[in-house]
């Protein structure tokens, strides 16, 4: 219910959803961080640094294990980006129904922490991040982080 004389909220000019597909090589890992960081620089996001590098870092991370490791059933992968007013989401989705789990591996190893890493990431910002399955039996992995504004 308005108040008389009340303006309705509308939407920030630089909230919005947008997809994108792509195949589940190597090239789209940088080529998917840098179309994030593009729109993100389009819309006009007001976004901190930190946060900023921490969502790329993010986006490398999900999309390099859905090439690892869900390519051979899942040669195409989809990344989406939700802006809202206070958060940003980013998350990506595969069609191989393996759930991955956040390992705990040998600091020897140069592999196996992704998903700690976005984990670390997402936490320290205040944010979420989670995996969902999809209707057609595939899966979204996700981080929303806090939109701050910058001073």
């Amino acid at each position: 219910m308005e108040s008389r004389g009340s303006v309705p909220a509308r939407p920030v000019s630089y909230e919005g959803v947008w997809r994108f597909t792509a195949p589940a090589v190597d090239v789209s890992v940088p080529q998917a961080r840098h179309a994030v960081r593009d729109l993100i620089g389009r819309q006009g996001v007001p976004i901190e640094d930190g946060v900023l590098q921490g969502l790329l870092l993010i986006v490398s991370e999900l999309v390099t294990n859905a090439v690892r490791h869900a390519a051979l059933l899942s040669p195409e992968l989809a990344v989406e980006v939700a802006i809202g007013a206070e958060r940003i989401r980013v998350s990506v989705e595969d069609n191989h129904p393996y759930r991955p789990a956040a390992l705990v591996t040998d600091h020897a190893q140069t592999g196996g922490r992704g998903l700690l890493l976005v984990r670390e990431i997402t936490a320290e910002a205040g944010g979420a991040c989670d995996v969902e399955h999809t209707a057609g039996g595939g899966k979204v992995i996700w981080a929303a982080l806090p939109l701050k504004t910058q001073l």
